[in-house]
C-alpha cells in the first residue's frame, strides 16, 4: 500500500480538516495568521488527524464532531513543531526554512502558544470531557517528554529504559491521544478503547525508533531535514545507546565523545560505527516488534476498510525511507 492510499478510506474527511484549520487560524493579528499558515501549509503526513479520522470510523462515529477532533490533534501537533524548533534550534523541517529561522524565537513560540490556545478552544467546542481529559493529559505528558529529553542532552550515560520514556512522552502520546480520544468520542467499548489506546502507542513508538534509525541511513533532501541532528545537538537516541552498550570500546568511546561534545565532525565514522555494532538491525527489529504489536490491538476491532488501513499504517511505519 501506498502512502497516499491510506488517506483514500477518509478522503471527504480529510479534505474537510484542511478547511477547519484554515478557518481557525484566523486572528487579529497578522503575524499569528502568517506563521500558522507557513507551517501548517508545509504538508507532512498528517497522521495524527489521519489515525483520529481511522480510529474512530473503525468505531463507529464520523461526522463534524470527528473531524473537529482531528483538527483540534494537529493544532497540537503543530504548536508542539513551532517549540521544538526553537528548543533544538533547528533551521530546516519539511524540506524548507523553520519557522523561527524564518521569524526568530519569540514569534515562534508565542505563535505555538496561540495554536495550542486555540486547540483547547476547539475542544471546548466539542463538549466531551472524557476527551478533555485525554488530551490534556495527553500535553503535560509531551511537555514531560521533552523535559527530560532536554535533560539527558549530551548526557552519554542515558539508558535504553530512558530513551524508550522519552520517546513514549513526546511522540508516542499523541499518537496514543489520537485513536484514544477518537475511540472515546465515539463512546465505543471499553475493550476497543484500550485496543486503540494501545494501537496508537505501539504505533507512535514504532515511528520514532525507524526516524531515529533514519537519521543515519537517510539523507537531507529525502528526509526534510538535516540528517545527523540528533547527534549534533547531542542527543543519545537508540542506536547510539546500543553502540555504547554493545560496540568495541573503540566504538563505544567513539559516539560518547560525540554525544558529550555534540556537532558532527566524525559523523561519518559514527555511521560506520552504529551500522558495524549491529545497532541499526536492533534499533530496527524493535520498530518491527512494535508495528507487530499495534496490528494484534486490532483484533479487538470489528472487521472494516478502516481497520485494515490501521494494519497497513502499521506496516508502513517499519517499511518507510522517510
Amino acid at each position: 500500500m501506498q502512502p497516499q492510499s491510506f488517506y483514500q478510506v477518509v478522503s471527504e474527511d480529510f479534505d474537510a480538516i484542511d478547511g477547519i484549520i484554515r478557518q481557525q487560524l484566523s486572528s487579529r493579528v497578522p503575524l499569528v495568521e502568517k506563521i500558522g499558515d507557513y507551517i501548517i501549509s508545509a504538508g507532512g503526513k498528517r497522521l495524527r488527524p489521519l489515525l483520529v479520522l481511522l480510529g474512530g470510523n473503525a468505531v463507529g462515529v464520523s461526522g463534524e464532531r470527528l473531524r473537529l477532533l482531528a483538527a483540534i490533534i494537529e493544532f497540537l501537533h503543530t504548536s508542539t513543531l513551532l517549540h521544538d524548533d526553537v528548543v533544538d534550534m533547528s533551521g530546516m523541517r519539511r524540506g524548507r526554512s523553520t519557522a523561527n529561522a524564518m521569524w526568530g524565537n519569540a514569534p515562534s513560540v508565542l505563535v505555538g502558544d496561540f495554536l495550542y490556545a486555540r486547540s483547547f478552544e476547539m475542544m471546548v467546542r466539542l463538549g466531551s470531557m472524557p476527551v478533555m481529559e485525554i488530551i490534556s493529559q495527553a500535553t503535560r505528558v509531551i511537555a514531560e517528554g521533552e523535559v527530560l529529553q532536554l535533560t539527558k542532552v549530551r548526557d552519554a550515560s542515558t539508558t535504553e529504559e530512558t530513551y524508550m520514556e522519552v520517546i513514549r512522552g513526546k511522540t508516542a502520546m499523541l499518537f496514543e491521544a489520537s485513536t484514544h480520544s477518537a475511540a472515546t468520542l465515539a463512546e465505543a467499548p471499553a475493550e476497543q478503547r484500550e485496543a486503540l489506546r494501545q494501537y496508537g502507542d505501539s504505533l507512535g513508538i514504532a515511528f520514532q525508533l525507524v526516524d531515529d534509525l533514519l537519521d543515519y541511513q537517510g539523507d537531507a533532501e529525502t528526509l526534510g531535514k538535516n540528517v545527523g541532528d540528533d547527534l549534533a545537538e547531542g542527543k543519545p537516541t537508540l542506536p547510539l545507546i546500543y553502540t555504547m552498550r554493545e560496540g568495541t570500546p573503540e566504538q563505544a568511546a567513539l559516539v560518547r565523545q560525540a554525544i558529550q561534545k555534540g556537532g558532527l565532525e566524525n559523523l561519518s565514522s559514527i555511521c560506520e560505527a552504529v551500522e558495524a555494532c549491529g545497532a541499526l538491525d536492533y534499533t530496527s527489529r524493535l520498530a518491527r516488534d512494535y508495528s507487530e504489536r499495534a496490528i494484534a490491538c486490532l483484533d479487538a476491532l470489528p472487521p472494516s476498510p478502516y481497520r485494515d488501513t490501521l494494519a497497513e499504517l502499521a506496516r508502513y511505519a517499519v517499511a518507510r525511507t522517510y
